[in-house]
């Protein structure tokens, strides 16, 4: 390629190679300035109606202009090659200033603040990068962050193409092309969001969640979700929650750990709308920092996190502490006018009735959930300790990594009371560890041909 035109852009050095294509450093001699040319694998734009809908919205993209966006020049196809001509940007990427150990708490909240505002820009245009990743952020020397790939992410997620009511399908389709694409999409599972890990549809809440991904890997130094597959990763995203950062480094602020737990909650409404109040809290941290001021919380934010505490302890949430007010009212008027004692224990012992069955829903749900997941012929055994489902399996099959997130979702959508549940899937127990997991409380299924190893003497 090199030497070689492609419409008016001279190619002239190769910058790298990636899942996607080769990289090339390029001259536009219409306007004599550099670029970098992206020309795309073959196999990514093989189907007619995907290249077409990919080259829709990279040019809708390269509509939105902002110093922290890489700015695409012109996407086309030559000669059977689909590329995508860009701004050239000089520096490193924040993955590189991560390994290196090059960015400090005041560098990350800086880098960060500068793609949000870009990110903002973007949303306000109705347009969702769908892979924001610290590969995928350039620090220029002069120390401006440049978000890259808009445009791109459309040919790197299967799952939205097809409609979003058959997500199964869509989630196998991704693992598929996670495990035969380690080059491509290994890196970029790591930054998903829940609803893209299941195969939903996505919106700017989505980026915002990745973004968050991208800010506790530069203040920690680590990714918050990680598993040995990429369906491992994706559980993880789906179900399990971040270690606090200022468990893994101490002394960063409150306020910090703050806005990333909002960037990362599970479900998109619980999360920053868009990039705009994320760039505002970013932009008080900066400044906090800056001034070395500690901000406690708000009397707003107590409030809020009080309500929050209530909505797990209380069933139906909001609806719980009403019906829950509702009945002290009811019986405080009863004891008021004199109602006989007997006819208030009664209203007191049929709510209590009442309670026990909302509070032993759970149970009842897990039940039901052991029930369709021991149908699965290579389900050994299921065991509940906790919160938290274990389903030992002969051999972890992406269906049952499926199957299993489909049905815990299910559950968690439908427990009004208590802590969400999540689910582990294990193929790698020794026999040892299987025997000794077997004889703990919990045990809820287990295989009739499953033999225990006994005990020693």
């Amino acid at each position: 390629m090199i030497g070689k035109t492609l419409k008016h852009f001279k190619v002239e050095e190769l910058l790298g190679k990636g899942g996607m294509g080769v990289v090339y450093r390029a001259r536009d001699v219409r306007l004599d300035r550099q670029v970098a040319l992206k020309v795309l694998k073959p196999d990514l734009t093989a189907d007619r109606d995907r290249q077409r809908r990919f080259l829709q919205e990279a040019r809708a993209a390269s509509a939105v202009t902002h110093p922290a966006i890489a700015q695409i020049y012109d996407v086309d196809e030559v000669e059977g090659m689909t590329f995508i001509a860009m701004e050239f940007v000089e520096g490193q990427t924040v993955r590189q200033l991560i390994t290196n150990r090059e960015l400090d708490l005041l560098g990350a909240v800086e880098i960060a603040l500068q793609v949000s505002e870009g990110l903002n820009r973007a949303h306000k245009a109705n347009i969702v990068h769908r892979d924001i990743k610290s590969d995928n952020i350039m620090v220029t020397r002069d120390g401006h962050a440049k978000l890259l790939d808009f445009g791109l992410a459309k040919l790197l997620d299967p799952m939205i193409e097809t409609p979003e009511k058959d997500s199964t399908k869509d989630l196998t389709h991704t693992a598929t092309f996670s495990q035969t694409q380690p080059g491509t999409i290994l890196g970029t599972v790591a930054y998903m969001s829940p609803e893209q890990a299941r195969g939903q549809q996505v919106n700017q809440s989505s980026d915002v969640f990745s973004m968050g991904i991208v800010i506790y890997e530069m203040v920690t130094g680590e990714l918050p979700f990680k598993g040995n597959t990429p369906l491992d990763t994706m559980h993880s995203i789906a179900f399990e929650e971040i270690r606090p950062i200022t468990v893994i480094r101490k002394n960063l602020p409150p306020e910090l750990h703050r806005i990333i737990s909002n960037c990362l909650r599970k479900r998109p409404n619980d999360r920053y709308k868009d990039a705009h109040l994320l760039a505002v809290d970013l932009k008080n941290l900066k400044r906090d920092i800056e001034s070395g001021v500690q901000r406690s919380l708000l009397p707003g934010q107590k409030i809020r996190g009080i309500f929050e505490w209530l909505k797990s302890s209380i069933p139906f949430g909001p609806a719980g502490i009403l019906v829950a007010t509702v009945s002290m009212i009811l019986v405080g008027f009863l004891v008021l006018t004199n109602t006989s004692i007997g006819t208030v224990v009664g209203v007191v012992f049929l709510g209590l009735v009442v309670y026990r069955y909302i509070r032993n829903r759970k149970n009842r749900m897990l039940k039901r959930f052991a029930a369709k997941i021991r149908k699965f012929p290579e389900v050994q055994a299921i065991i509940v300790s906790g919160n938290q489902v274990i389903v030992v399996v002969d051999q972890a099959k992406a269906k049952i990594y499926i199957r299993i997130n489909s049905l815990v979702d299910l559950v968690n959508k439908k427990i009004y009371f208590g802590d969400h549940i999540e689910a582990a899937v294990r193929d790698d127990l020794s026999s040892e560890e299987f025997t000794q997991i077997l004889r703990e409380p919990g045990v809820i299924y287990v295989r009739d041909d499953v033999l225990m190893k006994p005990e020693a003497e």
